[in-house]
């Protein structure tokens, strides 16, 4: 019975190494509730596991970078070069995943990839994280399927992004000067 509450945890993400069919090791990562249902994922796979165990907690209490809205933009505009290269969903979102320097978003994008690896389609697996993924997103993403214009859609998404994150700096801009003498004249109030 210990056993079986120690192999069962919250999803989570697990490091894997084995060895596919012609002998060829290989290792990754894969979110899942338990070891035993990411050994017969990798089983299903075609991949022999060798080892699996739950990745580590960062040492001091997961400070991880958050995830903002330039990594989103990013992310997209990866996403509609590596489609347009002819790069396979599942392998595009891993390569981009693995060359991301944000842990956090690494993390985000690796449950990403499970879930289209497991079937779901690229909207629904975004749709689970409505906090990075707003519904126009989604939507946007979930046409690009259907039409068969991923692509194109995700560079129409990332320049969209791109110009909402230059808006929001001109406005935050424009703004430090009005608050700037706002302050100014609040301490001289203050003094006199």
């Amino acid at each position: 019975m210990a056993k079986k509450q120690q192999d069962t945890v919250d999803e989570a993400i697990f490091l894997w190494e084995g060895t596919d069919k012609r002998g060829d090791k290989l290792k990754g990562e894969l979110v899942g509730r338990s070891l035993s249902l990411i050994k017969a994922e990798l089983r299903r796979q075609g991949i022999t596991p060798e080892k699996v165990r739950k990745k580590p907690k960062p040492l001091f209490g997961g400070s991880k970078a958050k995830i903002k809205s330039h990594d989103i933009a990013v992310f997209s505009r990866q996403m509609s070069a590596m489609i347009n290269a002819g790069v396979p969903l599942v392998q595009a979102v891993d390569i981009v995943a693995q060359g991301h320097d944000n842990a956090s978003m690494r993390d985000l994008l690796i449950r990403i990839k499970t879930d289209v690896a497991g079937g779901s389609s690229l909207a629904k697996a975004m749709a689970k994280h409505p906090e990075y993924f707003d519904e126009l997103y989604c939507n946007l993403v979930e046409a690009g399927e259907r039409a068969g214009v991923l692509d194109t859609m995700m560079e129409r998404i990332s320049v969209y992004k791109e110009k909402t994150e230059a808006m929001k700096a001109r406005i935050k801009k424009a703004m430090f000067y009005p608050v700037a003498v706002l302050t100014v004249a609040m301490i001289v109030t203050m003094v006199l």
